[in-house]
């Protein structure tokens, strides 16, 4: 088939979910590369969907799924194997101890929608805060509590979703008299909204601990320990979702770990399948008996299926075997001094944030207005691609000017200095042509 036949019958046969499709048909990868089929060679500092930690065709998760497949990949979903019972033990392993009982599901957004049912149930409350760049999955209780885009046109979300204001230090209006960001004032007054929309029936909190399609937008320390105290005052859980910071992406294997608190549930997805479709919800004894008591039901297909428990075991097993948490802090300061070395020279790199390996450079108009540049990340993102460097902008109005880094937690000092040279001659020659 040629390349005119392929996008041919994608324009026929294909549902658009969202995006726009990448200009390149994609053949095969490895690394921390794609290859398109002219034969070129993509630097992939996406992971995939921002979910392949180690990089494409892994020989370790490419030798499990091969095992699997070949001796037991799905099972009914009221049958456990071995795998499933091992990948819960390890999870809890690296887990405060009070985070000891899981349930392995395929997608993040599964995974929150069991949590918010789970923290629904368990309190016997239904309202759930989220923050208003949120983003927790596309069924219907994750989408309710997903704000930076989505809720247009589809009618009357479920009932009793609040926002709560990111706290984003480049653009909060909330300031001290030094200008830096007041986020105790904002939360503490986001609460006081929160309480006067309440029905007097808060159940949970859900956050990223950074904001990845919110434009990576970081809490700040001490926030996520504050956010802990308010949900407690209320008796709300506090689920945390860690898609995409989870499994050593932020240079810790739990983002949650740089602030010393530990939520309720724990959802993770992306990063722990490596790439392919896995999930897990993990919480407390105590809430998990709580819940059974209340006849918690969240029977699927996939649910505890063999084959994603073996995918997330070898995932985990290699970030621990080749200390990849630890790589991703490495190889973190490396990318943020590269990105810092941008806005130094790029007047409309208007502000670098982010951790480890998920990091994030917001382009403006103007640094003193702020003024969003959509355009012009557009245009660099293609000039990007030109060059053979992947890299993602968020897709929501206003905030196409802000890329997203998350190259895998395997990739070289010389190809983090590559895609940051070939961002850099981007940046130059779409800035040199007047876009």
């Amino acid at each position: 088939m040629s390349d005119e036949q392929f996008w041919q019958q994608a324009d026929e046969h294909l549902i658009r979910y969202g995006t726009q499709w990448t200009p390149r048909i994609i053949e095969r990868g490895a690394g921390s590369y794609v290859h398109d089929s002219d034969g070129r060679k993509i630097l992939d500092f996406t992971s995939g969907q921002m979910s392949a930690v180690l990089g494409h065709a892994h020989p370790d998760v490419v030798r499990a799924v091969s095992e699997a497949v070949s001796t037991l990949d799905h099972l009914y979903s009221g049958m456990l194997s071995r795998p499933v019972v091992d990948l819960a033990a390890r999870l809890s392993a690296t887990m405060p101890e009070q985070l000891s009982r899981t349930m392995l599901l395929t997608t993040g957004a599964e995974a929150n929608e069991a949590a918010i049912k789970m923290a629904k149930l368990v309190t016997g409350r239904y309202e759930v805060v989220s923050f208003d760049r949120s983003w927790h999955g596309m069924t219907s209780g994750a989408a309710a509590a997903t704000y930076s885009a989505g809720r247009a046109g589809y009618g009357p979300t479920i009932p009793g979703n609040l926002t709560l204001a990111t706290p984003n230090a480049y653009r909060s209006i909330f300031r001290h008299a030094d200008g830096s960001h007041d986020w105790r004032a904002e939360l503490e007054y986001g609460f006081g909204l929160i309480d006067q929309a309440s029905a007097g029936s808060l159940a949970a909190c859900i956050v990223e601990p950074i904001l990845s399609s919110g434009g990576i937008i970081e809490m700040p320390v001490g926030y996520l320990a504050r956010l802990r105290e308010l949900c407690d005052e209320r008796g709300m859980l506090l689920i945390l979702d860690e898609a995409q910071t989870g499994l050593g992406r932020t240079g810790t294997m739990y983002a949650f770990e740089r602030d010393g608190v530990t939520p309720d549930i724990l959802t993770l997805s992306k990063t722990l399948g490596g790439g392919l479709p896995v999930a897990t919800v993990t919480t407390s004894a105590a809430i998990e008996e709580q819940a059974h008591e209340r006849g918690f039901l969240f029977f699927t297909t996939h649910v505890s299926d063999p084959l994603a428990a073996s995918v997330a075991l070898t995932v985990l097993g290699v970030v621990q075997r080749d200390g990849l948490a630890e790589r991703a802090g490495v190889l973190g300061k490396q990318l943020n001094a590269r990105l810092t070395g941008l806005q130094d020279e790029h007047e409309v790199v208007g502000d670098v944030r982010g951790r480890g390996l998920l990091q994030g450079i917001e382009l403006v108009l103007d640094r003193e207005t702020k003024e969003p540049a959509d355009a012009l990340g557009n245009a660099v993102t293609r000039a990007c691609l030109d060059r053979g460097l992947h890299l993602n902008i968020v897709q929501m109005r206003g905030m196409g000017g802000i890329f997203r880094l998350a190259p895998p937690l395997t990739a070289s000092e010389a190809e983090i200095d590559e895609g940051i040279d070939i961002l850099d001659d981007a940046l130059a020659a779409v800035l040199a042509q007047g876009a």
